[in-house]
């Protein structure tokens, strides 16, 4: 069937919009209700009680100060973490909130483990264990609860509306009705989450959605802020997990749980030879396989009957596709080691730094739009207790600023156009016939580019200078090819937007890859052209996108004690 009418349009006026209900956007609105903001709307385009990260659960909060650690032992970590590139204004203000956001949680009916002393269970310096299955159902409960926020669920948000640096809204469309909608707002927060599906998978075909990150995270919040203009930071520290092979299912349950190290198909450990940071772990396992000494493994072989059970069960919770693995096998894990690989690069601003650049209040270059979660930048290693403070800090400046201005008052007088044009589009791409391809095949060839020439798996992650120039010449096609892509409803309009998402991230990690002269994190961003770390790059690479073109920005790193602010 084709659709022949004019999408509907509806049009929306609210206080606070925001974009993405996973993490930190849930959280965002429980404060903007509970300080009185006005109305609040969350945009999202699955349903709030399971979308983003947190839709299957999760075993453990990994950012936590436990007894006998500061705030400023976690800024430490992160920032040797990531070899000095992090904002430590960023990563101290979302340290110091851990614990509370945690507790709060706590009262809304998550699971906390305890010992016998009423204390939380400790995993490691930094991590403590919960039951977190339920995790996203008590925080969209809370939400619907909330004053003043509603919800609009199956809604796709794919531009903001940004009139002379300035906010004041956002279009998309529905994908379950043929409605294109109109949302107008005095701030906006972006809480879309990373990007995945940037780069060819390890496990292709119908399995090509078994990875590390939620497929359905496009980058989109990161595409909408890059048309408009906003500033980015830090695109080419990109993130691969190591994971266990096939199941990707994640390994620390195994290193931290049983104390099992990784070693080589000789059964050396060699996690001590190449360091023990992040990259450094994932960058040692491609080592020893170049070098052909793999495959490599978690070694497990030995170890107790309990632990077995423990890791049978932990798994059964959280990667089923692990524990199904060692029952088909028949062999338990002191039975077998784990083998383990890199999973494809990811953009994702809670591991990593990439992301918006943000002031210390998480506002974006752009006045009255935040971010808050994997979407903002700087802040690595905050993972699910850093979104929900990045969605409290951006919350109160929200408040604090409602309060302050009278907001000016942005219908533009060209906001018409804007609006007809981006209709327009959306009805081209519903009225189109016979496409010459389809949003699969383009995906497919996207993911074969930056695999092959933007160092992904295929390359051992490495790339040199030539590679992404050639990256750059062919997504720009796939960009046009894109152009003539055909939706016949709602759901397939949608693909084609998380399509062009992606296509405007991968422009945007290539122009970061190529600007960084150095290999600062090995398997991270591994530039053949320059093989060392230098000095010199002790900076931040931003980038802006005007028209076609990328502009690169250097700048300083803010240090302890010091914090960034936009200046005008």
């Amino acid at each position: 069937m084709s659709m022949k009418n004019r999408l509907n349009t509806k049009e929306i006026t609210t206080d606070v919009l925001i974009i993405g209900g996973g993490t930190a956007g849930c959280y965002a609105a429980l404060v903007l209700s509970e300080q009185k903001a006005g109305r609040v709307l969350i945009a999202e385009k699955a349903n709030i009680r399971r979308s983003g990260c947190l839709a299957a659960g999760v075993n453990a909060i990994n950012a936590y100060i436990v007894k006998g650690r500061k705030p400023q032992d976690y800024v430490d970590y992160a920032t040797k973490d990531a070899a000095g590139i992090v904002r430590q204004d960023l990563l101290l203000t979302a340290a110091e909130n851990f614990n509370e956001v945690t507790a709060k949680m706590e009262k809304l009916g998550l699971v906390i483990l305890k010992d016998e002393n009423g204390d939380y269970v400790a995993r490691g310096n930094r991590n403590i264990k919960i039951n977190g299955e339920n995790f996203k159902p008590l925080l969209a409960d809370a939400v619907h609860e909330a004053e003043n926020v509603d919800v609009l669920n199956y809604v796709n948000i794919t531009d903001l509306l940004v009139k002379d640096g300035q906010v004041y809204g956002a279009v998309g469309f529905s994908i379950m009705e043929e409605t294109a909608y109109v949302i107008r707002a005095k701030a906006v927060l972006v809480a879309t989450g990373g990007a995945a599906g940037l780069y060819k998978p390890n496990n292709p075909g119908f399995s090509r959605h078994k990875m590390w990150y939620p497929p359905f995270n496009t980058g989109a919040g990161y595409a909408m802020g890059l048309l408009s203009g906003a500033e980015m930071t830090t695109f080419e520290m990109r993130f691969i997990a190591l994971r266990c092979k096939d199941t990707i299912a994640p390994t620390g349950t195994i290193a931290q749980g049983v104390g099992a190290k990784q070693i080589n198909a000789h059964g050396e450990v060699y996690e001590t030879k190449y360091g023990l940071t992040t990259s450094q772990r994932v960058y040692g396992t491609v080592e020893e396989n170049v070098q052909g000494r793999g495959p490599c493994y978690l070694r497990t072989e030995g170890i107790s009957a309990e632990q077995d059970e423990s890791l049978l069960k932990a798994y059964l919770n959280m990667a089923p596709g692990q524990t199904l693995k060692w029952v088909e096998s028949g062999k338990n894990p002191s039975e077998q080691n784990v083998e383990i690989e890199g999973t494809e690069p990811y953009i994702v601003g809670g591991h990593t730094a990439s992301g918006y650049w943000v002031d210390t209040e998480r506002e974006t270059t752009i006045h009255g739009l935040y971010a808050a979660g994997d979407v903002a930048g700087g802040c690595p290693q905050k993972y699910v207790t850093g979104a929900l403070v990045e969605g409290e800090i951006a919350a109160h400046s929200i408040v604090q600023k409602l309060n302050e201005e009278q907001v000016a008052d942005t219908a533009a007088s060209d906001e018409e156009a804007v609006l007809e044009n981006k209709i327009a589009e959306y009805d081209a791409f519903l009225t189109k016939q016979d496409p010459a391809f389809t949003v699969e095949e383009l995906e497919e060839a996207m993911q074969k580019v930056m695999d092959q020439y933007a160092g992904g798996i295929g390359t051992h992650y490495q790339f040199n200078e030539k590679q992404l120039a050639m990256a750059e010449e062919k997504i720009k096609k796939l960009q046009i090819l894109a152009k003539g892509l055909a939706a016949a409803d709602m759901h397939e309009l949608m693909f084609i937007y998380e399509l062009k998402e992606r296509l405007t991230v991968c422009l945007t990690v290539i122009a970061h890859l190529r600007a960084r002269k150095e290999t600062r994190w090995h398997s991270f961003a591994e530039n053949l052209d320059y093989p060392e770390k230098s000095d010199a790059w002790l900076c931040y690479v931003n980038s802006k996108k005007n028209g076609d073109q990328i502009t690169m920005i250097r700048r300083d790193l803010v240090k302890g004690g010091e914090t960034y602010e936009h200046r005008d």
